[in-house]
């Protein structure tokens, strides 16, 4: 077993806005309210890391100078929740944490999950008293770096937070103003989720006690195996790499043939709802697909990917207060709605699954080019999940899963290994 390199940090210190640039951003002491898609969302932290292979001149202090400028732009980020619904801008900042790893990025490529690289919030939800952001750059030997990056899920999405991120890259590179212009004011002319879907989402986690531990995975789904998919089903890369983890999953785990195996996925709702092209908050609903543990293992990974598709196409129900709250076909053509099976899901026995590809996370560029690796960097969860990240320099999509519990961990690598070696779509 590789044992991870010792990353050594210094101690946090506070970035504020520059005040250098030119802006049309909320003044000091404006109050962002929250929108009932950041509402869906509970405090939880969010753990991104980004792998850059080739050098720049002196990433840390490039990067924290630019994530000052970006604050300029992004006042909403140097804020703090005020505890009644809504980001004050009052300028305190973000953290930031410089470190350094005593090895070559290339050789601890394949350890990068077990290494400190991004710093942590206190606890298990972040606190209003919290910066909404925290930034660590870690300079290895060689000249690479990683930029980890933690935030408060209640400030962005994945989108949002790419954007920021492609941001402090532009400011990086010397360009001013960044090219997209930032949007935090959710505008009251835009649809809202109904206040039963904020509840029911919301509650998802909230009732979930402590995070539990399951054994992480990074795990290579070929893009030749996707193409296949694609080929013989009509679907999105997502929907293929998501069909091909709940198959698995399902068949590792092996409950009864009866048991719930529903599995959640996140939707991008930007183009649904008319968001602003720079809005930065919050715009993703979580769809449901109901399934039984049978069922998904013995269906065929095109059929799956069908199934996920037609609930995506669904999604626009979840705007509606009496929508049927994610209702899709199930694999075995039950059409069960989500908690309308035999017995309630417990925690194990579903699977959520996000995608971090096309939200421009692999583009953020401080100067050296996009980044050779987008990992989201967890080693806890609430549910069994996957992060489904782009294909970066390589062959593969790179899954990040946390899925399974130790004594599934074999089977599942296992099942992968036969998809993936013997082409077993059907």
């Amino acid at each position: 077993m590789e044992t991870a390199v010792v990353v050594t940090k210094s101690s946090p210190v506070v970035v504020v806005p520059s005040e250098s640039e030119q802006t049309t951003t909320p003044p000091a002491g404006h109050t962002i309210p929250l929108s009932s898609f950041d509402l869906l969302m509970p405090p939880l932290p969010m753990r991104l890391v980004l792998a850059f292979d080739r050098p720049i001149h002196e990433p840390v202090e490039t990067i924290k100078r630019a994530l000052s400028r970006a604050l300029d732009h992004y006042q909403p980020v140097a804020g703090r929740l005020n505890g009644q619904g809504g980001i004050t801008c009052t300028g305190e900042g973000v953290a930031f944490v410089a470190a350094s790893a005593g090895c070559a990025l290339g050789e601890a490529m394949a350890t990068l999950q077990q290494m400190d690289l991004t710093a942590r919030f206190p606890g298990a939800f972040c606190r209003d008293a919290d910066p909404l952001v925290l930034v660590q750059v870690t300079e290895f030997s060689c000249g690479g770096f990683v930029v980890g990056v933690t935030w408060n899920h209640l400030l962005a999405d994945g989108a949002g937070i790419g954007q920021f991120l492609c941001a402090v890259g532009e400011l990086a590179r010397g360009a001013s103003p960044p090219s997209v212009e930032p949007v935090r004011q959710w505008d009251d002319a835009l649809r809202d989720l109904p206040t039963t879907s904020v509840i029911a989402q919301r509650s998802t986690v909230l009732d979930k006690n402590r995070p539990r531990y399951l054994v992480r995975h990074d795990v290579a789904v070929p893009l030749s195996l996707v193409c296949r998919i694609k080929g013989e089903s009509g679907c999105t890369a997502f929907e293929a790499v998501a069909a091909v983890i709940w198959r698995c999953r399902a068949r590792a785990v092996g409950c009864s043939a009866d048991s719930p195996a529903p599995l959640y996925f996140a939707c991008n709702m930007r183009a649904l709802v008319g968001a602003s092209a720079g809005y930065y908050g919050n715009c993703v609903v979580g769809q449901v697909v109901p399934a039984t543990s049978g069922a998904v293992a013995r269906s065929s990974i095109a059929d799956l990917a069908l199934l996920i598709r037609r609930a995506k196409e669904n999604v626009l129900d979840l705007l509606s207060s009496s929508s049927s709250d994610g209702e899709a076909a199930a694999p075995d053509g039950g059409g069960a709605q989500g908690g309308a099976q035999a017995a309630p899901p417990q925690w194990y026995d579903g699977l959520a699954m996000t995608s971090w590809v096309n939200l421009g996370l692999d583009s953020a560029d401080f100067g050296g080019g996009g980044a050779a690796r987008v990992m989201w960097h967890e080693d806890r969860t609430f549910l069994p999940c996957c992060m489904v990240c782009s294909p970066c320099r390589g062959d593969a999509f790179n899954v990040s899963s946390l899925c399974v519990k130790p004594e599934h961990a074999n089977a599942f690598l296992r099942e992968l290994a036969n998809l993936i070696s013997h082409d077993g779509l059907a």
